[in-house]
């Protein structure tokens, strides 16, 4: 059961973001006006060398709003549940190897998230991140 709620929440968590992206923000999250940051960014194409303006936007509700990568705290949720199934008491912590794997990898990624994200809203992902201050666990990291 723990496993289907984590994939279903990871799902849900994807969906969400991906109507408000098709909308352009104008949906609801759990039943209310999304907030979000419209952030404005620079592209240069490699081929004229001409610059444009492009925007983003943010979420800052819904799952979003309780953690950038929440989702993240989602796959986590199910990989350690299916290794838990292995019983890694029994069977050695081997078992557990994909779930550690996956849990070192995600917190990189989110890292490095931060940092490509930065560089490319500025002050708007400052913004974001005063908005949503966890990375992955609400309150704690």
């Amino acid at each position: 059961i723990l496993s289907m709620a984590g994939v279903l929440l990871n799902y849900a968590a994807d969906r969400e973001r991906d109507v408000f992206r098709a909308s352009k923000g104008k949906c609801l999250v759990w039943g209310s006006k999304p907030r979000y940051i419209t952030a404005k960014y620079t592209i240069v194409d490699r081929e004229t060398g001409k610059a444009s303006v492009k925007t983003s936007l943010l979420l800052a509700s819904g799952f979003w709003g309780m953690a950038r990568h929440f989702q993240y705290f989602f796959e986590l949720t199910a990989a350690y549940s299916w290794c838990v199934l292995a019983n890694p008491a029994q069977n050695g912590m081997l078992v557990m190897f994909y779930a550690v794997f996956l849990t070192l990898l995600l917190v990189d990624r989110a890292k490095r998230d931060t940092e490509k994200c930065r560089l490319k809203y500025g002050k708007y992902y400052e913004e974001y991140c005063d908005l949503v201050p966890y990375k992955i666990v609400p309150g704690i990291f």
